[in-house]
Parts: structure tokens; sequence; C-alpha cells
């Protein structure tokens, strides 16, 4: 990928359709800051209401909400309302600032976003390798290739987004710091490796426990066996490759870490309810040219 392609910001102006119950994405970008003049006020932008997320890549900005001052540094976000008592800004003392960020509207959307910050707060660490983050590049990367362009599809990204959050927030002891390390370090290493996990022996080395010892403490905290939460990382970034190119079931199957397509369309339907065919066949939607960036 080119400097060119990898940074970008894609706004969204679908026409209004009160009538349907749609989520509106407002713009998506990957951007990196390096001069001090960059600072957004809560209190004098006039493009809301929105909700913005924005997660960290490089480098490190601060966000200020209400009087209190936070740093949002590699693999953390924050979480605020448009317009609202925040700034966040690329401080003097610091090189860049490289993030993605996510603007949408509440409509539909609020209680749940509330929900989150409940539970999560308005400044988290996420892995990159999460749910939620994964979801996000995804969205910037249908952007930038331009494939964004009714509002039925741009509502559909909005909302796996935050049910993706939604579920992140809700795990059991939810937030990772409660988990032992050995637990992290598994969840980081599926992560990070699930197109070529090699199995539950090597995740227990990772960990440092026996196996026996790993399967139980990993089920305890995380809820799932190693085994099924890795299940659950390939195929929502099998839902992401379907969604975002034409490569067969083979491809995909292939790319997640699976050694046949058989076997990757069992378990997708399990987990999902239906073959990779049908949710593909089923995203189509007529295409409209309202999207402009």
């Amino acid at each position: 990928m080119t400097d060119a392609a990898a940074y970008g910001t894609y706004g969204f102006r679908f026409a209004d359709a009160p009538e349907l119950p749609l989520c509106g994405l407002f713009a998506v970008g990957r951007e990196r800051e390096t001069s001090a003049a960059y600072r957004w006020d809560g209190l004098t932008r006039d493009d809301g209401p929105l909700l913005l997320f924005q997660y960290t890549l490089a480098g490190e900005g601060t966000v200020e909400i209400g009087e209190r001052r936070e740093a949002v540094g590699v693999g953390s976000a924050f979480l605020v309302e448009i317009p609202g008592n925040h700034r966040y800004y690329l401080p003097p003392d610091r090189d860049e600032w490289t993030f993605y960020y996510l603007l949408f509207r509440p409509r539909l959307l609020l209680p749940a976003w509330e929900a989150i910050k409940s539970m999560l707060g308005d400044v988290v660490d996420l892995p990159a390798g999460s749910a939620p983050i994964r979801k996000l590049r995804a969205i910037f990367e249908e952007a930038r290739d331009g494939k964004i362009t009714d509002p039925f599809t741009a509502s559909s990204h909005v909302y796996q987004f935050v049910m993706a959050l939604a579920r992140f927030a809700s795990a059991p002891d939810r937030e990772r710091e409660a988990w032992p390390d050995a637990v992290r370090a598994a969840v980081r290493f599926i992560e990070a490796n699930y197109a070529g996990m090699v199995g539950q022996s090597q995740l227990a080395a990772e960990a440092g426990l026996s196996r026996y010892h790993f399967l139980r403490t990993f089920s305890r905290y995380v809820g799932q066996t190693p085994n099924d939460y890795l299940n659950r990382v390939r195929i929502e970034r099998s839902v992401e490759l379907l969604g975002r190119t034409d490569w067969s079931v083979e491809a995909i199957a292939s790319a997640v870490g699976y050694s046949s397509g058989s076997y990757f369309i069992k378990v997708f339907r399990r987990l999902t309810g239906q073959t990779p065919g049908q949710y593909r066949e089923g995203r189509q939607l007529p295409y409209s040219r309202l999207f402009y960036d």
C-alpha cells in the first residue's frame, strides 16, 4: 500500500430517509498529524450531533474531557459526543499522532454507545487485533476503495462496529486487565496469528502453563475455549473479506487459517447460521452515487 492510500478522510452525505431505521455514517479516516496546530474543541464544532471514536496507531495524543486530561497512546481510544465538553490535540512535546477515527450520527445508537461507555469508560485500551478495531480498519478500507456508496451499506458498517464494541465491553471480566497475564498473552497471540495457529499446545507454551492448566484458566476468564475463540476471530475476519473482496470461498478460507473451504463453510454456518455464499448474497444492495470524499 502506498503512503497516499494508507491515509485519508472520507465523508458521507446521503439523502435523509427518516422513515428508515438507518445508522448514519458521517466520516471515517486514517490520519497522521505532526503539527501542534491539530486541535479540536467539542464545544465550538457545528457539525453535530455526532459520536466520535478515535483509536491511536502510533505516537500519542491528548484528550481533555471536562476537567480530566488523558494521554491517548498506542492501542488506546477515546469516545466522545459532539457537541460536548472535550478537547483533543497533539501536545507540543509529541512528534506525531497517527489514528483511525469514525464519526457517526447518534440516531438509533446512542443507548448502546452510553452502555458501552458505562462499561469501558471514555478512554479505553483495545488490542489492535480486537474485533472493533478490525471492523474500523475494514470500514476505512471500504471507504478508501469507493465501496460504501449507499446509506444501507454505510448503516450496516456502523451498526456492526458498535455491536463489536458492545460485545468487547460485555465480555466476561470485561476489562482485560482483570485477566491473568497468561490469558492476555494467549489472546494477543491468537488475534495476531489467527491465520497460522498450530494448536493449543503452542498457546500453552506461549502462556507458560501446562496444557491442562492453560485450558481451564483460559476458559474461565474468556468464557470460551481457546479453539472457540480462535474460530470466532477467524470468522469475524472472514466476514470482513466477504464484504469487501470478490475472493473465492477457498481463498478466504486460506487467508483466515482454514485448511479447506469445506471446513470453513461448516464453521461459518455454525457460528452465523448461514453459509459464506448466503451471507455475501444477502449483502447485495442497490447502489447510488451519493458518496463523496
